[in-house]
C-alpha cells in the first residue's frame, strides 16, 4: 500500500455508514487526500454494487482508496464492533434514512459519550424544518429546489445529466467536516454536522432568485434565457459536429471580428459595448452560424484557442477516457472494477495541491475485503474472527487488491 505520510490529511480516521452517492462522496475525498477511510457494508455487501442502468458507476466512481469490512450491525456482535470502531475514529459519516442510526445505538449522542473529539457527518435530504424526516434523493432535491425547473425547457423540467447535487452535497459535507477538524484543534471537541441535498440544491440555484431579487423577474429556463452575451451558444461546424463559443467582453469581441474578418461588424461602433450587441443577436447569430458551418471542427477549435476564445467541443463522458489533456494531467486514474475485474480509469480529484494531483492507493475494495485485518488491527484473534464469520456477524472477505499508482 503507498504511503500517505506526505498527504494532506494523513493521520486522520474516517469511517463510513454509507451507500449509493453522497455519502461515499463525502469518504472518497477524504480518501483521495490521505484519510483512513474504512468503509462499513452490510454482511452481503453494499447494495449499490448491484445496481443496473444509470447507477451501474456510482460504487466504481466513489469508493477508491477505502478498506471495506462486512458487518451486521443489529447483531449485538457486530454492533459491538461497530462501536469499537467509532471510538478510534476522527469521523464518521453516515447516509440512512433519518432516525435510523440512532435507532442503531450509533448516532452522535451515544458516541460522543466515548469519543468527545469525534466529528460526525449526516449526509441527509434536508436540514432542521418541516422537511427533515422526509426521504429524498438527488432528483428529488433537483425538482422541488428548482434546478430541474432551470436546467429543462419550459413546461418540461429536467435533471441535470450527472448526481451533481449528491456529489455537491457530499463536497459541502467535506468543507464542514474540515472546518470542524479546525475547531477542534482549539477546542479539543467533536461536533455534529449535517449537509443536505435540499439545502444544496437551493444554494446552487440561488443566483436565479438573486436575479429576481435584483430584476422583479424571474429567472426563465436556461434553455429560454436570454444570455448575457450575443455570442454565447452551440453552433454547427462544416463536419456535422457541435462547438460552444462564448465571446463574453468588449476585448473579445474587437479580436474575434478581426481573426475571423468580420468587417460588417467591427465597422459598426454600435456594437461596441456588450449590452448593445445582446439587443442585436438575432442579427449577429445567424451570420456566426453561417461563417463556422465553413471550418471542420477541428480546425475552428485550432483558431479559436490561438485567439484565446472560450470554446468548447460536445463530448460525450465516454470520450472523456481519450482526453488528451486528462491523460497527459493526471486526471484520470487506474481502478479494478470488482464485479468483473475490469481494469480503467476513472476521474481523480479536480484538485492540485503544490503541484500534485491525487491517486490510488487502494484499489475499489471486494466486500468485507480488509475485515480481518481490521478486527486483528483491534485485538481480535483469527478464531474470534473466523466464529463472527460462521455466527454470520463479520461477512466475506478476499484477498486484498492494492495498487501504488498516485
Amino acid at each position: 500500500m503507498a504511503s500517505t505520510s506526505n498527504l494532506p490529511l494523513d493521520g486522520i480516521k474516517v469511517i463510513e455508514f454509507t451507500h449509493m452517492v453522497m455519502g461515499p462522496t463525502v469518504g472518497v475525498i477524504f480518501a483521495d487526500l490521505g484519510a483512513d477511510v474504512i468503509k462499513v457494508e452490510p454482511i452481503k455487501g453494499d447494495a449499490t454494487r448491484k445496481l443496473k442502468g444509470s447507477g451501474a458507476g456510482y460504487f466504481s466512481m466513489y469508493n477508491r482508496n477505502k478498506k471495506s469490512i462486512c458487518l451486521n450491525l443489529k447483531d449485538p456482535d457486530g454492533n459491538k464492533i461497530a462501536k469499537e470502531l467509532c471510538n478510534r475514529m476522527d469521523v464518521v459519516i453516515e447516509n440512512f434514512r433519518p432516525g435510523t442510526i440512532e435507532r442503531l445505538g450509533l448516532g452522535y449522542a451515544d458516541l460522543s459519550k466515548d469519543n468527545p473529539r469525534l466529528i460526525f457527518c449526516h449526509a441527509k435530504g434536508f436540514l432542521n424544518g418541516p422537511y427533515e424526516n422526509r426521504t429524498a434523493l438527488d432528483e428529488v432535491a433537483q425538482m422541488m429546489g428548482g434546478l430541474a425547473y432551470m436546467t429543462g425547457p419550459p413546461g418540461r423540467p429536467l435533471r441535470a445529466g450527472a448526481s451533481v447535487i449528491d456529489v455537491t452535497g457530499g463536497m459541502f459535507g467535506c468543507i464542514a467536516v474540515m472546518a470542524a477538524l479546525e475547531q477542534r484543534h482549539r477546542t479539543g471537541k467533536g461536533q455534529e454536522i449535517t449537509t443536505s441535498l435540499f439545502e444544496t440544491t437551493a444554494f446552487l440555484v440561488g443566483q436565479h432568485m438573486a436575479q429576481y431579487a435584483v430584476t422583479g423577474t424571474p429567472a426563465p429556463p436556461m434553455p429560454a434565457r436570454v444570455s448575457a452575451w450575443a455570442i454565447y451558444d452551440v453552433f454547427e461546424t462544416g463536419d456535422d459536429s457541435q462547438i460552444f463559443v462564448g465571446v463574453v467582453s468588449d476585448g473579445q469581441w474587437t479580436n474575434f471580428c478581426e481573426a475571423f474578418e468580420l468587417t460588417e461588424f467591427s465597422s459598426d461602433r454600435s456594437l461596441d459595448e456588450n449590452n448593445a450587441r445582446v439587443a442585436e443577436r438575432d442579427r449577429i447569430l445567424p451570420v456566426i452560424r453561417d461563417l463556422f458551418k465553413q471550418y471542420d471542427k477541428q480546425t475552428l477549435m485550432a483558431k479559436l484557442e490561438e485567439m484565446g476564445m472560450p470554446f468548447a467541443p460536445i463530448s460525450k463522458p465516454e470520450e472523456l477516457f481519450d482526453d488528451p489533456h486528462l491523460a497527459a494531467g493526471g486526471g484520470l486514474i487506474p481502478v479494478t472494477i470488482p464485479n468483473n475485474g475490469k481494469k480503467t480509469k476513472l476521474p481523480a480529484l479536480p484538485i492540485e495541491m503544490d503541484g500534485r494531483r491525487f491517486g490510488t492507493r487502494i484499489d475499489l475494495p471486494q466486500p468485507g475485503e480488509h475485515g480481518r485485518d481490521i478486527l486483528k488491527d483491534m485485538g481480535y484473534t483469527d478464531d474470534q474472527i473466523d466464529g463472527l464469520m460462521a455466527d454470520g456477524v463479520v461477512g466475506c472477505e478476499r484477498p486484498n487488491a492494492v495498487i501504488s499508482v498516485e
